[in-house]
């Protein structure tokens, strides 16, 4: 009889470890869902900011505004046809 309330009481304490393990596990896995929607945000925003920064690039390199800014700043001017000189190797 004794050995028998042993036996229950071990088994029923490995039930209630393994239900707590169950409840921690799900709670972690809850938390780190909760962080990867927080990092697939995060990623959109950086996609976001990324696009951005490809346009004003875009914008900052066009060819006018380079041509615009040398003539402008720099004096600097499309060479006439007779002053072109053609180099051979």
């Amino acid at each position: 009889m004794k050995l028998m309330l042993i036996m229950v009481a071990a088994l029923l304490s490995l039930v209630m470890a393994s239900a707590i393990a169950v409840i921690y596990s799900k709670h972690q896995s809850r938390k780190l869902f909760v962080e990867l929607q927080q990092l697939y945000k995060q990623i959109d925003v950086l996609n976001i900011e990324w696009g951005r920064l490809q346009l004003e690039q875009s914008a900052w390199s066009a060819h006018g505004r380079i041509e615009r800014i040398a003539r402008k700043r720099l004096s600097m001017k499309l060479p006439a046809a007779d002053e072109v000189v053609y180099i051979k190797q």
